[in-house]
């Protein structure tokens, strides 16, 4: 199962909208909890103070026999958590292969509207990047991985071409989906009516939240959550200091040429019936020698369900790249040893 050509979910598992469905399903989640008990693994709750005022909560877990300096750093979709299905079944996956995991909260995601008084939006790179920074002081973390989900494989890949100069120890990158250009994917998931309807009602709870707990900074009124999305998105950039809507897109785009810079190993995986991100959008990608592209005919938006019990390929996938980076340290000591004893 190396590849996305690898991937044959039965037929009546293969239209795209039930893929998408059934990824975010109670039945998912569930399965997700359960295969997380399973592992055995402690779970802890962490308040991250990031800098600058920002606090941002995650999960960190690990397997009490085997401690390690190997983890992955997860990242959620638009209004996914922590506690998001694709989260718990790719820590549970990731456990087994010698990963401690830290599943991140962005701001104003999960139970966190009371962390910030700040309301999130996309271009907050800074802030996940000092979280990383964090999490590998906090954890004397020797080998960082990286996996992302929807937005949240942007932010990945963004948080790679950074992984330098912030001095992160990121060995290798995977991304399930990337939001590639935030415009054309306003627009597909409002065609699709049904993902513009989740996301938006979903967002507008959030943003009501954040009015509850902030009312002297966020005044918006009720018309204004009354928008479509690409309106409300307008009226959000505007008040977060983006001077219109295409400058809040153009700032976490990663379009075109956006990661020829790119020099961490990446594996990205997508899907030719993606409903929300249109086939076009990787298909005129520019990347550079370090991504690694696969494309599945299948698999809806972040689904790639394999099953009826809502077992998924892309956690095993995640697995399966994300391990490299592991081994290759382990071959890379082995190396400095033999040299050693050469000497």
């Amino acid at each position: 199962m190396n590849g996305a050509t690898h991937y044959r979910p039965p037929r009546w598992l293969r239209n795209p909208h039930l893929q998408s469905v059934l990824s975010t399903s109670s039945l998912r989640r569930q399965r997700g909890l359960r295969a997380l008990v399973a592992s055995g693994a402690v779970n802890h709750v962490h308040v991250l103070d990031v800098g600058k005022g920002v606090r941002l909560q995650g999960c960190h877990s690990y397997l009490p026999e085997r401690r390690s300096r190997a983890l992955a750093l997860l990242l959620h979709g638009w209004e996914g958590s922590t506690e998001s299905s694709y989260m718990r079944m790719t820590a549970a996956q990731l456990l087994r292969h010698g990963f401690e995991i830290f599943r991140l909260n962005f701001r104003d995601h999960g139970d966190t509207h009371h962390l910030n008084p700040g309301l999130f939006h996309s271009g907050l790179l800074d802030e996940v990047a000092d979280a990383a920074a964090t999490i590998v002081q906090q954890f004397s973390v020797e080998t960082l991985v990286v996996a992302g989900f929807s937005l949240g494989g942007n932010f990945a890949l963004r948080l790679a071409l950074r992984a330098e100069p912030a001095g992160l120890p990121l060995k290798r990158v995977a991304a399930i989906c990337p939001l590639i250009n935030p415009s054309t994917a306003v627009t597909n998931a409002r065609h699709g009516g049904l993902y513009d309807w989740y996301f938006r009602s979903k967002w507008r709870a959030s943003l009501v939240r954040k009015r509850e707990l902030f009312p002297e900074l966020h005044d918006y009124d009720d018309a204004t959550l009354a928008q479509d999305t690409r309106g409300l998105m307008a009226s959000i950039a505007l008040r977060e200091g983006f001077e219109s809507l295409e400058e809040y897109f153009d700032c976490y785009t990663i379009a075109d040429d956006r990661l020829m810079g790119l020099k961490v190993p990446a594996h990205i995986l997508m899907a030719e019936d993606d409903p929300v991100i249109p086939v076009s959008d990787f298909q005129d990608w520019r990347l550079p020698g370090s991504v690694q592209l696969e494309i599945a005919e299948c698999g809806g938006h972040c689904g790639f369900i394999v099953n009826a019990s809502g077992d998924g390929f892309a956690e095993r996938w995640i697995a399966q790249k994300l391990k490299k980076a592991i081994r290759s340290d382990s071959q890379r000591e082995h190396g400095k040893l033999s040299a050693l004893q050469a000497t």
